[in-house]
């Protein structure tokens, strides 16, 4: 199929069936809007809107942690990703799995029995109040808002693609139309609510990525070397397309790309505020344990799943159309989907492009509506609550500001996301990552593990990694100077990598100890000793 047929060929597919398509959609969003209104009337107090009431068990959790986390970024942009660089693109997989060996081993139990209902509780624990909360609320609302551009890059074109959809204006249109949406789950729900939503979409996610693989695996008579042989051979690339190196193997700056993408996936993870603030949504310790290990083991699958995708799209589709049908790949899966289903114009690949990319919509909308409550929760709880109103904030006060907190996140993250909408949706979250892992995770632990850490510590560490990470993005050649850049047209960058995770996350360390070390406070060390008792044993937590 030559590339203006494959562009044509979803729309074309889906008109006949369009009602159906339509159907998927609404029946999703209703479904989603039902449950989000049921949670509403049950949140009556703080706790309920920050942390669900800490009523969720661990399996429970670990499947909303599940669907947080398996984004548009998984679905789309890593299936693309393989699809287009076959070996390095499954690379992504990888680091997004792994990263889950750093929350569980250091950071998911002592920050459930540390913190109450963010990250700056627990650094605002021995440290002085206001500027630890208000970096950390600062930190929280930036990473929230680069993971939220993945998201809203994702639903713009897995919609326009299925709605046949190609101006411009359409495709920002859909993108303010999941904005809308997002701020009404939350604002509606809150965390009962995005947390019921969460788990829908994960099982509905895992089912449509099963399927989709067990057709593509039964296409290549459940022959592993079959499928990558063929993908090997249509990709034109040949072996090369099943070897190290080809996006990040052929000039030594790509290969520091490479190693700058593998930290920030491995290290972000520990830092990403939406994931975080899952912990504190179970009852005990224990049932935060259970979650991360219920979560690793969906997602585990979830990922294994993706290299199917990925190379089934690579044997199934040309390159030269996937480009043509999206620059960065990111529809890669949706037209393996309507391929295996029969084709441009079946009656079979027109739905089961509905229904993967219905599942893929609901995968946005349930991790933007947790993104969206982590930095509208850290606004209203660290910096309206405890810097602006000094802790004299009623609960009712709260929760109100960060409702409007959340209208102010919807917009912004709707104008960032129109001019987001071409970029690949995985190196998108990997820039996330690496903001998370420069400003927030040495923070985290140098507070829980450290004794000699100070507030000036904790300020230079998430403002220096914050700020570092956040420039070196605007100027790579993510944001100009190339064909896949957010502004094509211009070149202002000089930093010539398109991660900055090998720079920006040492030096946010090194920032920690370097504050730490300057500081001429003298911590107290009783209050680390209560903190250390409380995030090991768990005694005196919320």
């Amino acid at each position: 199929m030559t590339a203006p047929l494959l562009l044509a060929a979803a729309p074309n597919a889906t008109t006949e069936h369009r009602p159906l398509i339509i159907g998927l959609f609404g029946a999703f969003v209703v479904a989603t809007l039902v449950i989000t209104i049921w949670a509403g009337r049950q949140t009556r107090s703080a706790a309920d809107f920050y942390a669900g009431g800490r009523q969720f068990t661990g399996f429970q959790n670990g499947l909303a942690i599940s669907g947080d986390y398996m984004s548009a970024a998984s679905f789309l942009g890593i299936a693309g990703a393989i699809a287009l660089f076959g070996y390095d693109g499954f690379l992504y997989s990888i680091g997004f799995l792994v990263a889950w060996l750093v929350a569980l081993l250091l950071v998911a139990e002592p920050l459930r029995n540390s913190g109450r209902f963010t990250m700056g509780d627990v650094l605002a624990y021995r440290m002085r109040q206001r500027p630890v909360r208000t970096a950390a609320g600062t930190s929280t609302i930036v990473v929230s808002i680069f993971y939220l551009l993945a998201q809203m890059a994702g639903a713009g074109v897995l919609v326009s693609l299925l709605l046949g959809i190609t101006s411009d204006g359409g495709k920002i249109a859909i993108v303010a139309l999941v904005g809308v949406l997002m701020i009404v789950y939350v604002t509606i729900g809150g965390m009962k609510g995005t947390t019921w939503v969460q788990m829908v979409k994960a099982v509905l996610l895992i089912a449509g990525t099963l399927l989709i693989t067990f057709l593509i695996l039964m296409r290549f008579h459940f022959n592993v070397s079959e499928l990558l042989g063929a993908a090997a051979t249509n990709s034109g690339k040949g072996d090369a397309f099943l070897q190290p190196g080809l996006k990040y193997g052929a000039t030594g700056t790509s290969k520091l790309d490479f190693l700058s993408l593998g930290i920030a996936l491995v290290l972000g993870t520990a830092g990403l505020p939406h994931i975080l603030i899952r912990f504190y949504t179970v009852p005990t310790a224990k049932a935060a344990r259970k979650s991360v290990n219920w979560a690793i083991g969906i997602i585990g699958a979830f990922y294994l799943m993706t290299i199917v995708l990925g190379f089934g799209a690579a044997a199934l589709l040309k390159n030269s159309d996937i480009i043509a049908s999206n620059k960065a790949g990111n529809t890669a899966a949706p037209l393996a989907a309507l391929e295996i289903g029969g084709g441009a114009g079946s009656t079979g690949g027109s739905i089961l492009l509905a229904v993967i990319s219905a599942v893929a919509f609901a995968t946005i909308l349930a991790v933007v509506a947790g993104l969206t409550l982590a930095s509208s929760s850290s606004f209203a709880h660290d910096i309206y609550a405890n810097v602006i109103r000094r802790g004299q904030a009623t609960e009712k006060e709260e929760v109100r500001a960060a409702r409007w907190a959340t209208v102010l996140i919807g917009v912004v993250s709707i104008a960032l996301g129109a001019l987001a909408r071409d970029l690949n949706v995985a190196g998108l979250v990997a820039l996330a990552f690496a903001v998370a892992a420069s400003a927030n995770l040495p923070t985290i632990l140098y507070s829980l593990f450290w004794k000699r850490f100070t507030t000036q510590g904790a300020l230079w560490s998430i403002y220096g990694g914050l700020i570092s990470a956040v420039v070196l993005v605007l100027f790579s050649p993510v944001v100009s100077g190339k064909e896949t850049s957010m502004f094509k047209t211009v070149d202002f960058y000089w930093f010539p990598l398109e991660n900055p995770g090998i720079v920006s996350i040492p030096l946010g360390f090194l920032l920690g100890w370097l504050g730490t070390v300057l500081s001429k406070e003298k911590p107290d060390p009783g209050k680390f000793a209560e903190l250390e008792v409380k995030s090991l044993t768990g005694v005196g937590a919320h």
